[in-house]
């Protein structure tokens, strides 16, 4: 039977981290009724430095990092025993950000990202491994958000459109900034907003990686 150290295991090598799990209920409506989910995710640069050594073979896909994930982490299902379940591929698209809440201690930030206490925003699931049989795993995590006891909130001050209001995210005024003539520090480095939060520094992505993922979020909502 696998557990939690031995996935952690296989997962390293390839930059990625156990990202919490749980017993599933029926009401989690994770396909096929496992008994046990284990999220996988990644925080700070570490999925990027194994992805960039074979980046070039995924040239072609439209979305080179899914691509990637994919097929990494269906050969990780196979040798620790589990299925595969990715947060792409919809619609319908499977309730991650709900599996994460019950997994470990995230929280809906003021930005719309979920935060983490030692992560901060620099953080994300990249699919999930489903165990039929019932894994023993850590005792859940019951940390507080850190914005709760954050009284600044630099990251709803920083973003130079006012794209996010604590309750709401703006992402058209987002994305005309972005894809404009003024865009270079928030594409180059990553959103201004989420680099602004005081945690998970030691976390933050490098220029690089912060400037694949926005190219990517830009192209998802219509941009060039």
């Amino acid at each position: 039977m696998a557990n939690i150290s031995a996935i952690r295991s296989t997962l390293a090598a390839h930059g990625l981290i156990p990202r919490g799990g749980f017993h599933s209920l029926p009401e989690d409506n994770v396909p096929g009724d496992p008994a046990t989910l284990v999220l996988v995710g990644n925080a700070g640069p570490d999925m990027w430095a194994a992805f960039e050594v074979v980046r070039g073979d995924y040239q072609d896909s439209p979305n080179s990092l899914d691509a990637w994930i994919s097929d990494t982490l269906t050969s990780v299902a196979v040798n620790v025993g589990a299925t595969a379940l990715f947060p792409f591929g919809g619609p319908p698209h499977l309730p991650f950000q709900r599996w994460a809440q019950r997994a470990e201690p995230v929280h809906p930030s003021p930005v719309g990202v979920l935060i983490h206490p030692e992560f901060g925003l620099w953080h994300a699931y990249r699919g999930a491994l489903a165990f039929s049989e019932k894994l023993e795993l850590p005792v859940p995590d019951a940390r507080p958000s850190p914005c709760d006891s954050c009284t600044d909130k630099p990251c709803l001050s920083v973003c130079p459109v006012g794209a996010f209001s604590g309750t709401a995210y703006d992402v058209p005024a987002c994305v005309e900034h972005i894809t404009g003539p003024d865009s270079g520090d928030c594409m180059g480095r990553g959103c201004l907003a989420r680099r602004a939060c005081p945690v998970g520094q030691d976390y933050v992505y490098a220029p690089a990686q912060a400037a694949f993922h926005m190219g990517a979020f830009t192209r998802a909502q219509g941009g060039s």
